[in-house]
């Protein structure tokens, strides 16, 4: 995009995407300084097109609120990407408690081609998952995901009801690091004032939620992702489990996600420590692995093996 001129519908395009940008933001974006951006942003103006700035700490460029563009004309590939990534957005679970995809693709099918409304018809009542559906009670209301992702990303500490795994309520005030997409679930890890502790949430569970006047800075480095799976692997079920399996870690991950267990490489293979709520679940997936194993604790771990094993050579007579 080396032509001004389409830098400046590269602008266009940037805060028809985003609620806010700021110059800084844009100018990186865009490949220029921050005065040409404000060329940019007078360009548009002159072209009838409301783009405001904003001064202050969350000031920053936007279009007027309410402003209506014109549709944007899409290709083949780009109606396809948007379709799917609906579609999949759905099965996934990647949405919010309002069921706002099928009304989104219909939109988009109106304003397409009839011939390419069509054929990607056909495509999305011909296509299926081998991933299970994700229940839509997990999903969290959407403007909880606006209010805390806004937050974040401005640095804003935010006030929450939540209800804990057993029901129990609780009021807190959070620094929200960062949002974490994970097995079919929202989460939003960051600093808990309650504890003191970096802690993770479940946003399916957030009652309400409202930004407030403090303000945080995300500590440098900090992963989401990371603090995710080490918080779900963490959770307190009732048995802890240590088993060491005759194989290589690299090969151990291609198969057990972080938030399953915590695995280390030994002298002897793979050391896999996990808390799970049912033993013979964990005899079930042991089998599944397909690999030697030692059960190093608990005891009734050797059972629940042994028992699934008389059930698979029981199954293997009929």
């Amino acid at each position: 995009m080396s032509h001004p001129a389409g830098r400046v519908l590269g602008l266009l395009e940037l805060l028809q995407s985003h609620h806010r940008l700021t110059g800084g933001d844009l100018a990186n974006r865009l490949g220029v300084d921050e005065r040409t951006v404000r060329r940019y942003a007078a360009t548009l103006v002159d072209l009838g097109i409301p783009v405001t700035a904003d001064r202050g700490r969350y000031g920053g460029y936007r279009l007027l609120p309410g402003y209506k563009l014109p549709p944007l004309m899409l290709t083949d590939d780009e109606a396809v990407a948007v379709l799917l990534g609906l579609v999949a957005a759905e099965r996934l679970g990647l949405g919010t408690e309002q069921p706002a995809t099928a009304t989104a693709a219909a939109k988009i099918r109106r304003v397409l081609p009839a011939a390419l409304a069509d054929r990607l018809a056909a495509v999305r009542e011909h296509l299926a998952f081998t991933l299970r559906r994700v229940e839509p009670d997990t999903r969290p209301a959407t403007g909880t995901l606006l209010v805390l992702a806004t937050a974040a990303r401005e640095g804003r500490r935010v006030r929450m009801a939540y209800r804990s795994r057993s029901g129990a309520p609780s009021d807190r005030e959070l620094d929200p690091y960062g949002l974490v997409f994970h097995v079919g679930r929202w989460y939003v890890s960051g600093h808990d004032h309650h504890s003191g502790e970096v802690r993770t949430f479940r946003l399916d569970r957030i009652a309400e939620v409202t930004a407030g006047e403090g303000t945080f800075t995300t500590p440098e480095g900090f992963d989401p992702v990371a603090q995710v799976t080490r918080s779900l692997a963490a959770v307190p079920w009732a048995h802890e489990v240590e088993v060491l399996l005759e194989i290589d870690l690299a090969t151990v991950r291609r198969r057990v996600p972080p938030s399953v267990a915590e695995l280390t490489a030994t002298a002897e293979g793979v050391l896999l420590r996990a808390r799970v709520e049912r033993l013979d679940g964990m005899a079930a997936l042991l089998a599944g692995l397909g690999w030697p194993f030692t059960v190093v604790a608990p005891d009734a771990l050797r059972d629940e093996v042994a028992a699934h094993a008389a059930r698979l050579a029981e199954w293997a007579r009929r």
